[in-house]
């Protein structure tokens, strides 16, 4: 057995205790959250016994232990539950919910690495003025947060040059032009600061490997610069670049949640939002859980992709 499927067998049995985990912490974080659920859903004028009684057929006054236990069975089942508040199913919820997050995260991903990959290259080998530009550009993206980003292009764009709606979302199966132009500004708010870590990654690990000596030894040989660049050093640093693109995986997942609000887009993020808002446990816990479990599974295959362009990791990982 090779080496590298010791590593990929090892790396997915560590994502169980991982969802286990996470899981936990997302059970006991909503329960510690101030607010009584049961008495916002049945308001103010709700009496002790409705209170009591709703209480009851939620399992909210089983012990926590017994309540997390019931739940992880329940999910293991394939049953999410229902939405205290509307009483529908969230596993329909989810189905609705979950190709706007992956749409939107993609689509922002797929920009971030178009516009950060090749400027960090570029700023790895152009002049003064290059790197200075995209030095800026790294500032501005990492500094300017997505909310406030968000607003600007929305006056600029909706509100000035009124070429782009402010809100709203139709499914791209429906009509994908309509599709791609209620995503065009939020995929810029959030892929602005993501091209600015990936450009900055890239940068740094290209000037890493730029330096190192057989580096020097291929250009003795002659090599062209372009092919020293894009052929050796690229792939050299392939594997830190890789890395931080998982890991902003997480970024954009958490950023979601923000945006989707903000331009009243149908995914898990504004789901969990208006869930917080009426403390609706089940909804939340199932959108956040949802939301972790596809982080945990990009850094799973974030870190496949690594071992495969650097076989060390696979190595380090069984020694």
């Amino acid at each position: 057995m090779s080496r590298q499927l010791i590593f990929a067998i090892r790396r997915l049995l560590l994502t169980i205790p991982m969802l286990i985990v996470m899981s936990v912490v997302v059970f006991l974080i909503l329960r510690l959250v101030p607010g009584d659920p049961v008495r916002t859903m049945l308001g103010f004028r709700a009496t002790d016994a409705n209170v009591a009684e709703l209480r009851h057929q939620l399992g909210l006054d089983q012990p926590l232990l017994t309540q997390y236990v019931n739940w992880i069975l329940a999910l293991l089942q394939g049953d999410l539950g229902k939405d205290i508040v509307s009483h529908a199913p969230l596993a329909d919820l989810l189905a609705q919910r979950l190709p706007v997050t992956l749409e939107l995260t993609a689509l922002s991903m797929l920009l971030a690495v178009v516009i950060g990959v090749p400027l960090g290259i570029r700023a790895a080998t152009g002049g003064r003025w290059t790197k200075r530009l995209t030095e800026g550009f790294v500032i501005f993206g990492i500094s300017i947060p997505d909310f406030w980003l968000g607003i600007m292009l929305v006056l600029v764009f909706a509100g000035t040059l009124t070429i782009l709606p402010p809100s709203g979302y139709v499914p791209f199966a429906k009509d994908p032009v309509a599709n791609l132009r209620y995503m065009i500004l939020p995929v810029l708010t959030l892929a602005a600061g993501e091209a600015a870590y990936i450009l900055r990654t890239t940068r740094s690990a290209i000037t890493s490997v730029l330096d190192r000596p057989f580096v020097t030894f291929l250009r003795a040989k002659g090599i062209s610069r372009n092919r020293i660049v894009f052929g050796h050093a690229l792939r050299n640093a392939g594997p830190a670049i890789v890395t931080v693109i998982g890991l902003q995986v997480g970024v954009l997942l958490g950023g979601a949640i923000i945006v989707e609000t903000m331009f009243a887009l149908p995914g898990i993020g504004r789901l969990v939002v208006t869930g917080i808002n009426q403390r609706n446990y089940p909804t939340v816990q199932v959108g956040v859980l949802a939301i972790a479990t596809i982080f945990i599974v990009v850094s799973l295959v974030t870190d496949l992709i690594v071992a495969w362009l650097d076989p060390r990791v696979a190595d380090g990982e069984t020694t």
